[in-house]
């Protein structure tokens, strides 16, 4: 175990004014607040905070840093406070630790909301100071190297975790060295077969290939001393998880894998990178297609850096990556090559401490989180952040020159919620190097993408599912749930003025802004949509309003009162919906007398519909019953999966309709309608409207303001059906329509 003066003397080396009171202060607290405990190796648990400091160390971290690295898990893991933190350390250094501290006494269902809710807390502490995600890495990085000591059952998780999370959280920082790390012990838990075999035909293939490696090598030093350019040169080899990643994503195999070797070129300056380049040029033939330029356009989290691949010496390809000594310690490094020591007025105890400019990897992780905190429950949450993080890039351009980075796989959508929320919300269209294409369109480098806007526009649903950046899905989700509380709202103010109406009064919603208290609600909106969902009753909005208020309709209390009074209805229903000259069957259910239209069914065997019905254009199956007959049901009812085991019962079948025969067919439809005098007829005048036939009519649901009813219908097609439904919901009468499937 590092000793207190080992720990001084490793920052004394890059930083020879460290403070060493701060160092040394945080290494005695630490010891003593973990005191005996034991990590799972059996090491005393103090080794891990050191380690973690041991790792900063090595990327040049100031005092504070390693200082926070010391005391990382005391306030999670000890009896050490926040409080007794400021006081010793000061506040800023308390704010860290806290930021590092797990959310404990979590009351949530699932470990994944748990993991969900600690990564929101981590990202959060993040966004403000950069230092909290420096040690977080290097926290996670010591305990993937000594998973090996942690009970079985916990190390896939961890591994997982590690994979989905830390290691893309570290390569979008820049933090490439780490990432690999974090990365190769990662796959060796997750998959530990694949790891084994790829890592042994890595060594495989670089035994073999070793000479002709050095014969590249200083063929390409000779190349540069030719033309005085001072540069080092560096083969390199892909790590197993890079490896197996690409051939499981292209389905490669080895020998068809073209750069498992590389070689990195390092000059003086950014003159030299191109000087170097046209040297390599000139000499070797370019392979088409295999040039990237991240010094003019360098990635989002400030890689920069020319790629190439030529056809070498060797008459084989050969990868070639070239920059600048500091290019090269950011690609390593990342945010951390960053960091600067400045006085910034506001010391920790004394120190100077470290703080980071605004890098491009930095401001970005700082919006992303901005916009994933944005009320996401905690799954989505996760889901988001993980589809921010670990994608690979493309860059393209608004038609003003404007780069914009996004993932592989983005479309015009995710673009036009890129440049900013409302373009997203607002895009009916875009054009593509100046062609009108498809929205779905997945977006090349160098594409130009224009948007074309229309402010009627409303983002549909099914946009989430094509979508694949974390800010476009959030901000649809978003959308949709605005779009569905104002159609709510509107519901709600039309059961408030009825409400309002029956006791003689004049609604408006400027008398509901004094009584929000009482109704436990933010805004009006608020409780307006709650009324149109049914969560708060038009009484009780009432009671709020006047508190003399009493509710004068009567209500059959009495189960057999009410199934009395609902069979009136239905009765009454059913003889306004009878169409002349067209008897209704008693029983739909029961096998027709005549013909069904229906091909592949033997003309001996009864036939009859699904209690959901069925009608001419849906896709149907057949399930024969033994003993009586055939049951026709649509291809998407649910009540399929339980014949699932049983193939030999089903036979296809299809229509086989005759126009000049007219003939309905039954469809069961929920409605939500006001509960009101007058919504039954409302409904009863839509459905003889679109000459539809009400078969039977059951109440399935009462509320004080909602009525639920289940109704079977007897309609032309799908295409009537659909119609009918549509006018449905338009009526001011109704809350919701549809189609009820099994």
């Amino acid at each position: 175990m590092m000793r207190q003066y080992e720990l001084v003397e490793r920052v004394q080396r890059y930083k020879p004014d460290v403070n060493e009171a701060l160092l040394n202060k945080a290494y005695v607290y630490a010891m003593q607040k973990h005191g005996h405990q034991k990590r799972a190796s059996g090491d005393p648990y103090f080794s891990h905070p050191l380690e973690v400091a041991a790792i900063l160390t090595e990327m040049h971290m100031d005092e504070a840093t390693i200082a926070v690295a010391l005391l990382h898990d005391t306030i999670e893991d000890t009896t050490a406070t926040r409080a007794e933190i400021d006081e010793l350390f000061g506040p800023e250094m308390g704010k860290l630790v806290e930021g590092l501290t797990k959310l404990k006494k979590l009351d949530l269902v699932s470990k994944k909301a748990e993991q969900a809710e600690n990564l929101r807390k981590l990202l959060l502490a993040i966004s403000e100071d950069v230092r909290v995600l420096l040690v977080k890495l290097a926290d996670r990085l010591h305990n993937m190297r000594t998973l090996d000591h942690v009970p079985e059952a916990k190390r896939l998780r961890i591994a997982e975790e590690t994979m989905d999370i830390y290691a893309p959280l570290a390569g979008r920082m820049g933090m490439q060295g780490m990432r690999e790390e974090l990365e190769e012990i990662a796959f060796r838990f997750i998959n530990p077969e694949a790891y084994r075999a790829v890592t042994a035909r890595l060594a495989e293939i670089f035994e073999r290939n070793k000479d002709v490696l050095s014969e590249i090598e200083k063929a390409l030093s000779a190349l540069f001393d030719k033309y005085a350019i001072k540069a080092e040169v560096k083969s390199r080899q892909k790590k197993p998880w890079s490896v197996f990643r690409k051939m499981e994503a292209k389905a490669l195999s080895f020998e068809q894998l073209s750069d498992i070797f590389g070689f990195r070129v390092v000059v003086e300056t950014v003159e030299d990178c191109y000087r170097a380049l046209g040297a390599i040029h000139t000499t070797w033939s370019m392979v088409p297609g295999r040039f990237k330029d991240y010094i003019s356009t360098p990635k989002q989290n400030d890689y920069r850096s020319i790629h190439t691949t030529i056809v070498g010496p060797s008459r084989q390809r050969v990868e070639l990556q070239i920059r600048t000594h500091q290019m090269n310690k950011i690609a390593e490094y990342g945010v951390a090559a960053h960091s600067i020591y400045k006085d910034t007025g506001g010391k920790v105890n004394g120190t100077v401490h470290a703080i980071s400019r605004e890098t491009n990897a930095y401001a970005w992780l700082r919006r992303t989180i901005e916009q994933l905190a944005e009320g996401d429950n905690p799954e989505d949450f996760l889901e988001n952040t993980k589809l921010e993080l670990f994608q690979d890039q493309v860059f393209c351009f608004t038609p003003k020159g404007m780069l914009i980075a996004l993932p592989r796989g983005a479309t015009p959508i995710d673009f036009a919620y890129a440049v900013h929320t409302d373009v997203g919300d607002t895009c009916v269209g875009a054009k593509v190097n100046g062609r009108i294409m498809p929205l779905m369109t997945e977006l090349k480098n160098g594409d130009e993408v224009e948007i074309i806007r229309s402010k009627a526009q409303v983002p549909p649903a099914a946009w989430e599912s094509v979508v694949v950046t974390g800010k476009a899905r959030s901000a649809i989700r978003r959308a949709t749930k605005n779009a569905i509380r104002k159609q709510y709202s509107g519901l709600g103010v039309r059961i408030l003025e009825r409400a309002f109406e029956r006791s003689g009064k004049t609604f408006t919603k400027e008398s509901l802004k004094s009584v929000l208290h009482r109704l436990a609600r933010k805004d009006i909106e608020d409780v307006l949509a709650s009324v149109g969902r049914g969560e708060l009753a038009s009484t009780d909005v009432m009671k709020a309003v006047f508190p003399d208020y009493k509710d004068e309709r009567v209500t059959l209390a009495a189960p057999k009162q009410r199934e009395e009074g609902w069979s009136k209805i239905r009765n009454a229903a059913g003889m306004l919906f009878q169409i002349p000259g067209r008897a209704a069957r008693k029983d739909k259910n029961q096998p027709r007398d005549g013909a069904v239209p229906i091909r592949g069914v033997r003309g001996d065997l009864p036939v009859r519909f699904a209690p959901e019905g069925a009608v001419p254009g849906d896709r149907i199956v057949g399930i024969i019953q033994p003993g009586t007959g055939i049951t026709i049901y649509p291809i998407q009812s649910p009540a399929l999966q339980a014949f699932d085991d049983q193939p030999e019962r089903w036979i296809d079948v299809r229509w086989d309709i005759d126009e000049r025969t007219k003939e309905r067919f039954p469809a069961r439809v929920s409605v939500t309608a006001i509960n009101a005098p007058g919504s039954l007829a409302d409904i009863a005048q839509v459905v003889a409207a679109n000459d539809a036939n009400i078969h039977t009519l059951s109440m399935v649901r009462t509320a004080p303001d909602f009525t639920e009813m289940l109704i079977d219908l007897e309609v032309w097609d799908l295409k009537h059906l659909n119609r009918l439904l549509s006018q449905l919901k338009d009526n001011s009468s109704v809350s919701d329509a549809r189609r009820v499937n099994g």
